[in-house]
């Protein structure tokens, strides 16, 4: 009698360990009652009725999945590894369960597929300058395809590409010749600026002549500060010296005779 006893205890024991569980936070358990779906349980204590209940538990947390590596021909004909990561999550834990048999799997496969196809939609220049809208292209297409799935993509960053060593010294070489390109450019427009304030002061010395000789007299006298051994004077300066002279003879004569 005793020995009975315990056996039915140890079969109460054991049904009741394979019919309750413990779903987390971040879980839900799909529950099968005779393999037909019944419903969506948890988070907390679950019991399930033995032999005929079973219950698969699916994790809502976001995922971060590694997009390996891999060799892909750009529009232009350019061939470049490209890896990325993607962030998903699971909304629906039933269609997750009955729709795909491996979710995370498929998942992984659609993205990799996804980031080769989108990828060699774009020449090698809007790929490396349109990155956040090639991101968001790419995450468009992999949520539609696991929506049916009941998973949600959040994000789909691209974070490394690769160039053939060729190509990145003929980006270089472009990039030196853009910046000397640039270069010139500012250079020129300062010489046109330096050219019309030039003008512009010409103007204005010839219409006051006095000007051009209080200039000369200040560069003279900026010359003289340096202690150089050799000055020298425009052409226009000594003619007027020569004026100045025969001006002041002119009085001289003009008193002597008076």
């Amino acid at each position: 009698m005793g020995f009975f006893v315990l056996f039915l205890l140890f079969v109460g024991i054991a049904f009741l360990a394979t019919s309750v569980r413990v779903v987390q936070e971040y879980e839900r358990g799909v529950v099968f009652f005779l393999g037909r779906v019944t419903g969506v349980r948890g988070p907390g204590l679950i019991v399930l009725l033995p032999i005929l209940e079973r219950m698969v538990t699916i994790g809502l947390r976001t995922v971060t999945m590694e997009i390996p590596s891999q060799k892909i021909i750009t529009k232009d004909n350019v061939s470049i590894d490209i890896a990325a990561v993607a962030y998903y999550h699971v909304v629906d834990p039933k269609k997750s369960v009955i729709g795909i048999e491996n979710v995370h799997s498929a998942v992984n496969q659609i993205s990799q597929t996804t980031v080769r196809n989108v990828v060699g939609q774009f020449v090698l220049d809007e790929l490396l300058s349109e990155t956040l809208q090639i991101n968001n292209k790419i995450k468009d297409v992999i949520d539609a395809h696991t929506e049916p799935w009941g998973v949600q993509v959040t994000a789909v960053e691209i974070k490394d590409i690769s160039l053939p060593d060729n190509m990145q010294r003929a980006m270089a070489k472009e990039a030196e010749a853009e910046r000397e390109r640039r270069a010139k450019i500012v250079a020129a427009e300062g010489e046109m600026q330096a050219a019309t304030k030039l003008a512009e002061a010409a103007d204005i010395i010839g219409q006051h002549p006095v000007a051009l000789q209080l200039r000369t007299l200040q560069t003279m006298s900026e010359i003289a500060t340096e202690k150089n051994s050799t000055i020298i004077f425009p052409a226009q300066f000594m003619t007027t010296v020569q004026e100045a002279v025969k001006v002041v003879a002119s009085d001289m004569v003009k008193n002597l005779r008076g």
